[in-house]
């Protein structure tokens, strides 16, 4: 069984946009929601800014006991999928429940939580011996990372395969390809699939200042991170989350859902080199698109705009913009290439994801999001980045790409409906 499969809704929390449409406006008029971290004092830090989502749990649905219960990265999570199922017009309650499940990916899972539950029963550091008494009853919740998809689950009514999905930088595009897959095979119809993560913490802020991957632009936080950009110095920590809905794409139209886009190809390799290394000529990332657009059954001269991973590090900027000459050749340099990670920020295991969203809506609105604060590209960097400004482009298919700790690299082409509008 070889099913094709497609989505048919969107649910997006990003820093600066709640919401599909927000989002969209914020990245099509290539403004920045970077700023000083506010979730704590972050003056004893080397990287003092960060793209935050300004989110209030009550407005957006959740009772009392749902955010007593749920980690910040669940709560985005489970609003997102709530919204993308909305969207997508889909009566989960119709539908065998056997033939529904969820795919979650996260890089750092509950770590909000776990931190504020260190600091309580630590009473804030000062006790060596942590102070049981004090104990959260939900601290099973926030140790237990699969706790994510099956809150989800429950709030769908999913009872076919859920899993989560946690291979750094590279999960929320890994969890949609693996949900793709299940689809592809049979095991379900439907597959609500995305990634969040909210890491804004002094814990994961200290870890990557002690191996300086974020930005020291703290004066500068609009303009901080840099994809690309002969200047740039680190990437800016975010949080973040999106949700979709995949179905099996006949099923789809027959009920006349409207389609985003085929999940056409996907694959992820690893390079097996080094924890936070990349080779420089991109081989791995490289395989990975090939890979993908075998998959598709796509010529490389099918795709019309590169999603990249685009951090903002130079070794990760140079590594892709190499796997994307060896993968699409000459035309490479014809193809549009942008970071939206130069707007939101890099929200680590939810990003690619987020990014999967921009590549959707890119297709529908048939413009090219901007790589933000792009002055002046690094000369190793010399593809077609969309600097600064939205570009209208016709756009049928999208590579989107993604990058993580631990030799992760993976790609997913993204192929608009035939006769969509």
């Amino acid at each position: 069984m070889n099913r094709r499969v497609v989505i048919t809704g969107i649910g997006v929390r990003a820093p600066g946009a709640s919401g599909r449409d927000a989002f969209w406006e914020l990245l099509s008029e290539g403004r920045t929601a970077t700023r000083r971290i506010s979730f704590f004092d972050p003056a004893p830090y080397r990287s003092q800014v960060a793209a935050e989502v300004d989110f209030d749990a009550a407005a957006e649905g959740l009772s009392p006991r749902e955010v007593r219960r749920m980690d910040r990265a669940t709560q985005f999570a489970v609003v997102c999928s709530r919204d993308a199922v909305a969207d997508s017009g889909l009566d989960t309650v119709a539908l065998e429940p056997g033939r529904i499940g969820v795919s979650l990916g996260s890089a750092v899972a509950a770590a909000t939580s776990l931190e504020q539950e260190y600091l309580v029963l630590s009473d804030s550091g000062r006790c060596e011996v942590m102070d049981t008494e004090y104990l959260s009853p939900h601290m099973f919740d926030y140790m237990i990372p699969s706790i994510m998809p099956a809150e989800i689950a429950w709030a769908v009514g999913a009872e076919g395969p859920v899993g989560m999905v946690s291979n750094g930088c590279t999960s929320g595009i890994d969890a949609v390809g693996h949900a793709s897959a299940l689809i592809r095979e049979g095991s379900a119809d439907v597959m609500i699939a995305g990634a969040s993560d909210t890491p804004i913490t002094p814990i994961v802020v200290a870890s990557f200042d002690a191996i300086r991957a974020t930005t020291t632009y703290n004066d500068e936080p609009r303009t901080a991170s840099r994809p690309f950009d002969g200047t740039r110095n680190g990437f800016v920590l975010a949080e973040g989350a999106a949700v979709f809905v995949l179905e099996e794409r006949d099923a789809a139209l027959r009920r006349g859902a409207r389609i985003y886009a085929e999940v056409a190809g996907y694959a992820t390799r690893c390079n097996a080199y080094h924890m936070t290394g990349l080779k420089s000529d991109g081989r791995e990332m490289t395989e990975a698109i090939r890979v993908s657009l075998d998959q598709a059954r796509l010529d490389p001269t099918a795709i019309d705009y590169i999603n990249a991973h685009g951090s903002g590090t130079k070794q990760n900027d140079r590594h892709e913009t190499a796997a994307f000459k060896r993968s699409l050749g000459e035309h490479a340099y014809r193809t549009p290439v942008s970071s939206i990670k130069s707007m939101i920020g890099h929200s680590l295991g939810a990003i690619g994801s987020v990014e999967i969203a921009a590549s959707l809506l890119a297709v529908e609105n048939q413009v090219v999001p901007p790589t933000a604060n792009l002055e002046a590209a690094d000369p190793d960097c010399d593809l077609d980045y969309v600097p600064k400004v939205a570009r209208e482009h016709g756009i049928d298919t999208v590579l989107t790409v993604g990058s993580g700790f631990g030799g992760f690299q993976s790609a997913m082409v993204l192929a608009r409906e035939k006769g969509a509008a």
